[in-house]
């Protein structure tokens, strides 16, 4: 079944939310787009769809053809819900008007005229009347060469005289559209004007012949050929191999010029008029059967696409500005409602990186450049205060002057910043402010290539760059969907990470590491911000980030505990009424409740004035309570 190219438009049209809707599939909103439940990693967008893991995407036809394993007029059935018009215009019914002549009870005629006169191989013969494509006709005994169309259907026939009298014509009702022929399936096509020249040619040249397509014209029209090569589109070579006198080469030009650019068309010149004169020739040079080899129409060499191969690029590390949240040569995103201390954060994540003011675990780094560009806040009232009272060497903070042009994402100024000026980290705040005015962030389309250009940037400098980016008030929505704008500005950072206040504790704010692309996610922790005291870390924290951004802050709304302070309660706990345990069992109960190696040895930290270490009978580290 084919189509027309008004139905294959018409069904590239289908907007697929409501196609999939009526197969019965779930989908989740996101900003304009939709996103697949079944396969989460594919976005829905009017009738355009992209599949993110493959990094992959098109149109209904091919959607319908990727997931609902159809073939291509199954896909366009599925999306229009109609059969297929292209076959009957392009391919009418035969002609009432065309029979082929009724057949002999044998062929021995017609065996002794081609073996006999035109020096055919018998084998050859016998094959070709064993498909039904030669045959003896009754009446007159004529040989008759049937031409079928791409269904088997007969829709040509010629006929041959055996005898004294040279009779040849085409039956009537015959479409010349379609030649006697072999359908092979390497992209070489063989045209001669006659039946036996494609014949004799297939005797002079026999190796893996089923392989190549060969084509009889019936003469010189192109009619048979245009309709081959329509249906043939694996076809990129044709030779045309018609006789070598002034018709055959004058055809030759005329067909070329008929064929579309794409093919390769050369012209093979018989040393004899044709290829049965050459086979009936005893004194034929058989290794010279071709006498020239002629290009008339080379296609335009295809522009290669550069290429990499795996084998010849070199291996590297991740470097890490603080493990595992925010690594160098990436894009990290830092998400959080309004006025929840993300700027703030940000500020003493500049003093980390300029005046070694050091996060948890953080490895001491030599102090660098850092560009923090903000537009929601007075660079002299508020943010410079902020960077003096968070210890920031402001000699090393810098910003892009972008009072004459407003600066976006894809600005050029911003890698050549950072190359000048050898910076490692760049602070954008908020990345809603410098997406552009001609980007929409609910468009995949559009936000796709400024966070690539972006990423090559981190890439290609080393340096970390630090979206921080404010939620959507969609409650109750999964976290990852909280974020403004297309989910591929999610899918095109390496590290996402959600901030938010605690609603029991408005001064403790807490850290989620939501997505880790490059190493396992960090732990959840807390930090006070707001109280006499100022910024300090409290440690890790117990909560989901579907949590934290609802306002519920645990199971049926109750306070969670802090891991710290679940630790120091643990210990305790088993350290009561004097008892003494080892560090490693007091870790493997310590596992055993979710609270990791690390974070008790931050309680034990925390508690040194209460504990005392001993080494016990088995040589193992100890602890108990002072007295």
């Amino acid at each position: 079944m084919q189509y027309t190219e008004e139905q294959i438009a018409r069904a590239n049209h289908t907007d697929l939310v409501s196609f999939l809707n009526a197969q019965g599939e779930q989908l989740v909103k996101s900003g304009r787009e939709y996103r697949w439940k079944k396969h989460d990693s594919v976005t829905i967008s009017g009738n355009r769809w992209y599949r993110h893991s493959q990094s992959k995407g098109g149109y209904p036809v091919d959607f319908v053809m990727e997931f609902y394993y159809a073939t291509f007029p199954e896909a366009v059935k599925m999306l229009i819900g109609e059969e297929g018009e292209g076959r009957q215009k392009s391919c009418p019914a035969p002609s009432q008007d065309f029979r082929l002549p009724e057949k002999n009870e044998d062929n021995e005629m017609i065996v002794k005229y081609l073996t006999e006169s035109r020096e055919l191989e018998k084998n050859l013969v016998m094959e070709w009347i064993a498909r039904g494509d030669i045959y003896e006709e009754k009446k007159h005994h004529n040989v008759v060469f049937v031409g079928r169309d791409a269904d088997g259907i007969p829709r040509y026939a010629h006929c041959r005289g055996v005898g004294e009298i040279k009779y040849r014509g085409d039956v009537a009702g015959s479409d010349k559209s379609y030649g006697f022929s072999h359908r092979g399936t390497d992209n070489q096509l063989f045209v001669f004007e006659a039946t036996i020249d494609l014949l004799s040619f297939i005797q002079l040249f026999p190796k893996d012949w089923k392989k190549r397509s060969y084509l009889s014209l019936g003469g010189v029209s192109s009619m048979a050929l245009m309709a081959f090569l329509s249906e043939r589109p694996q076809i990129t070579s044709v030779f045309l191999c018609l006789d070598n006198d002034q018709a055959g080469n004058e055809a030759c030009e005329k067909l070329a010029g008929e064929i579309s650019e794409g093919y390769s068309v050369i012209r093979l010149k018989p040393s004899r008029k044709d290829w049965n004169e050459i086979l009936c020739d005893k004194n034929a040079d058989r290794k010279k059967v071709i006498t020239e080899t002629i290009t008339i129409k080379v296609p335009e060499a295809e522009e290669l696409v550069p290429m990499l191969c795996y084998e010849d690029i070199e291996q590297t590390s991740v470097d890490w500005l603080w493990f595992p949240y925010i690594p160098f040569g990436k894009l990290t995103i830092i998400q959080g409602n309004p006025g929840e201390g993300k700027t703030y954060f940000a500020m003493m994540l500049t003093a980390a990186c300029t005046n070694r003011k050091l996060f948890p675990n953080m490895e001491d780094i030599e102090p660098f450049n850092v560009i923090y560009q903000t537009a929601e806040d007075g660079m002299g009232d508020t943010i410079k205060p902020r960077l003096v009272e968070a210890g920031a060497d402001l000699s090393r903070v810098m910003v892009i002057d972008d009072t004459e042009e407003a600066l976006t994402l894809s600005d050029d100024r911003i890698e050549k910043a950072v190359r000048q000026n050898q910076v490692r980290l760049v602070i954008i705040d908020p990345v809603q402010a410098f997406i552009g005015a001609d980007v929409d962030m609910n468009r995949a389309n559009e936000v796709r290539p400024v966070f690539r250009k972006l990423g090559m940037i981190a890439e290609k400098t080393g340096c970390a760059i630090v979206l921080i980016g404010h939620l959507n008030k969609s409650s109750g929505t999964q976290s990852t969907y909280r974020g403004l704008g297309s989910i591929d500005i999610m899918a095109a950072v390496r590290s996402l990470i959600f901030i938010g206040k605690v609603r029991k504790d408005p001064t403790t704010r807490v850290l989620i590491h939501e997505k880790s692309s490059l190493a396992p996610p960090g732990e959840t922790m807390a930090f006070k911000l707001g109280d006499e005291e100022g910024f300090r870390w409290v440690g890790a924290y117990e909560i989901s980030a579907d949590e934290l951004l609802d306002g519920k802050e645990g199971k049926e709304g109750k306070a969670t505990e802090t891991k710290l302070e679940r630790g120091a309660k643990l210990i305790r706990e088993l350290l009561a009424d004097k008892k003494e345990i080892s560090i490693r069992e007091l870790d493997e109960k310590a596992k055993e409740q979710g609270i990791s190696g690390r974070t008790m040895r931050d309680v034990r930290s925390r508690m040194k004035n209460e504990l005392e270490y001993r080494v016990n009978e088995k040589q193992e580290n100890s602890i108990r309570l002072k007295e």
